[in-house]
């Protein structure tokens, strides 16, 4: 039987909770706090925090140096397509693992996720090679598809989790109602997992949208993301802080405002199954 929350350890836990997320937010208002600052401001010793001329000068020299827009949308389409490639093919995956499970199921599972400890740079350099007698350096198409099989293990064990909670029973009943296997997944058991599909998804779009490894090293121009974009800022020259964080205030507001918007649901999703 579960013990009662006393008030004073509901208080504790209210400190400790916005303790660790204020700690954990500190960074980013810093980056948004020094990308209105001049550059002398944002070297300053000791560091100003509220009391500095506050300046959008940062904000127009990026603009006037950088086709932000173009930046944006090739992290929209790098982000959104392999969030949706990846979902295509991993809720087939998720849903024979879940429904028609093998002995080495799990061990399928343990290696699809150990994929995620090998080192990426140990990778480049063949996929490198593959990339330029294919056609696909710099380009949307060989990026999305990179950002999708380095993000696919865990769609993949996310979404094996949430189909694991529905009942078989329910997709019994439909396969004798006549169902195919293409209706079973699509009206059966996709309705039934949208919280953690939705959450899956969300996941995986933040995972696209920052990755910065691949976005990198395999691209230059012309399908370059906004993590990118941030890169361009440090220079031989050295770290220009105020317009750095400018960019990078630039960068992290989309991604920060879906997650916003969006929170509830993630929560709702990554929860999913936890209680019954």
């Amino acid at each position: 039987m579960a013990r009662a929350v006393t008030p004073k350890r509901k208080m504790i836990n209210t400190i400790v909770a916005w303790s660790v997320g204020l700690l954990i937010f500190f960074p980013i208002l810093w980056t948004i706090l020094t990308s209105f600052k001049t550059e002398a401001q944002a070297i300053n010793d000791p560091p100003l925090f509220l009391f500095f001329d506050w300046t959008l000068e940062n904000y127009s020299v990026v603009q006037e140096r950088s086709d932000y827009m173009r930046f944006l949308w090739n992290s929209v389409i790098l982000a959104g397509g392999s969030t949706l490639l990846g979902i295509i093919v991993a809720i087939p995956a998720a849903w024979s693992m879940a429904f028609v499970p093998s002995k080495r199921t799990k061990d399928i599972l343990l290696w699809m996720l150990s994929t995620k400890m090998l080192p990426a740079v140990g990778v480049l350099y063949p996929i490198y090679l593959v990339f330029i007698q294919l056609g696909l350096l710099d380009t949307r198409a060989g990026l999305t598809i990179v950002l999708m099989l380095i993000n696919l293990p865990i769609i993949v064990w996310m979404l094996y989790t949430y189909f694991r909670e529905i009942p078989g029973e329910i997709l019994e009943a439909a396969r004798m109602d006549g169902a195919s296997l293409k209706e079973e997944i699509l009206y059966v058991l996709t309705p039934m997992a949208i919280p953690g599909i939705a959450s899956t998804v969300l996941l995986n779009f933040i995972l696209a949208w920052n990755e910065a490894f691949w976005t990198l090293n395999l691209t230059a121009a012309k399908a370059a993301p906004l993590t990118a974009f941030i890169a361009s800022y440090s220079s031989p020259e050295g770290l220009f802080y105020a317009k750095l964080s400018a960019a990078s205030t630039m960068a992290i507001a989309p991604i920060l405002v879906l997650g916003w918007f969006s929170q509830k649901q993630l929560v709702r999703g990554l929860t999913f199954g936890a209680v019954k």
